[in-house]
């Protein structure tokens, strides 16, 4: 199964790099100065992890080793090379369209983290506040305050760019230029680079083979509810997610170490009346970005698929607030495997035939 999931990945990178990995004159200044700060490993404080390190374009904008070793490696790694993270780490790519957290209907909709806790009230810009994260937790890039994040910015060879996107004076203040840094990561991750729209679905969905109409179909009657096929929230193209919060029934994962105080496991959006419920992802990238779910639980694409269908067997994690059209649908194993492959038509950097 490893070598299977890796001849996947290898088989896409290349195209995906491509993309990733764009000439910087397409880029905005703010974008550009974006990507350094992205790639930037000196925002650690040993200088080994940068938010591209979690975040890379080889596993669709998630976690790279994550990606080629989902049976075992579920978490991110923190900088010191010991410490792991609390959730699996979601993909970076199409979060910029999801829009400060409200409730609508009833329903949470908006907000970042697997819990909605960058809601946007800080920066009114949820994907800036979710940037804030990582530099300064200390099981991840564990810099000691925001003073030293900025004096990196300030002594690095990127630092006039920084000048000239945010003024002459953009050091004089650490709270503003943190902040400052968080947008311009923003900036980068809304960009063209990250968030690409050129899967098969965006540009040659007429190419699609049989398997993946049927999988379309199925798609839309079982699927679309939550991860809609329609543009939505701005974005010119489909997100495949709807921005809301759902307890699907995920079962525990042994190997995702207890969360911390500031990730209390079912908390959610701190309201109490959501807890179990963990953010839709996207499903852009998703053939790139195993394992599944909040905790890793599912290492391959057609499991994760395959517990949708049927989720008999599995104990829940949290018992609260459970969806119970998930895990009900019946499906066949040929239309799990259709489904699959369409799932495998969102990843970007495909390139067209006549």
């Amino acid at each position: 199964m490893k070598k299977m999931i890796f001849t996947v990945l290898v088989s896409v990178f290349f195209s995906i790099a491509a993309v990733s990995a764009g000439p910087p004159s397409s880029l905005s200044k703010i974008e550009l100065l974006g990507r350094h700060l992205f790639k930037d490993k000196n925002l650690s404080y040993n200088s080994t992890q940068s938010c591209q390190v979690c975040h890379h374009p080889f596993a669709g904008f998630a976690d790279r080793r994550n990606a080629l070793n989902p049976e075992t490696s579920v978490v991110s790694i923190g900088a010191d090379g010991v410490s792991q993270g609390g959730r699996n780490a979601p993909s970076a790519a199409y979060a910029g369209f999801s829009p400060m957290l409200s409730l609508y209907d009833d329903e949470w909709v908006g907000g970042l983290f697997w819990d909605g806790r960058a809601d946007g009230t800080v920066l009114r810009d949820p994907l800036a506040e979710q940037a804030q994260g990582p530099p300064l937790n200390p099981v991840e890039m564990a810099m000691p305050d925001k003073e030293a994040v900025v004096s990196v910015i300030e002594t690095s060879t990127y630092a006039s760019l920084f000048l000239s996107v945010f003024g002459p004076n953009a050091f004089d203040n650490v709270d503003t230029a943190y902040d400052d840094f968080a947008r311009a990561v923003a900036a980068y991750e809304r960009s063209r680079e990250v968030t690409a729209f050129t899967s098969k679905f965006d540009v040659a969905r007429t190419q699609f083979t049989a398997a993946e109409n049927r999988g379309f179909t199925l798609f839309k009657t079982h699927c679309a509810s939550c991860h809609s096929t329609q543009a939505a929230f701005g974005a010119p193209g489909a997100l495949f997610t709807n921005y809301r919060y759902k307890n699907i029934g995920v079962p525990a994962n042994p190997l995702v170490p207890l969360p911390g105080p500031d990730l209390a496991l079912g908390v959610t959006v701190s309201d109490p009346a959501q807890d179990g419920k963990f953010k839709i992802p996207t499903l852009r990238n998703i053939a790139l970005s195993a394992p599944y779910s909040h905790n890793g639980s599912f290492a391959t694409l057609d499991s994760m698929v395959f517990f949708i269908s049927d989720r008999s067997g599995f104990t829940p994690e949290l018992n609260r607030n459970l969806d119970m059209t998930v895990g009900n649908l019946g499906l066949s194993d040929g239309e799990v495997n259709d489904l699959v492959a369409f799932l495998q038509t969102l990843t970007d950097g495909f390139s067209a035939t006549n």
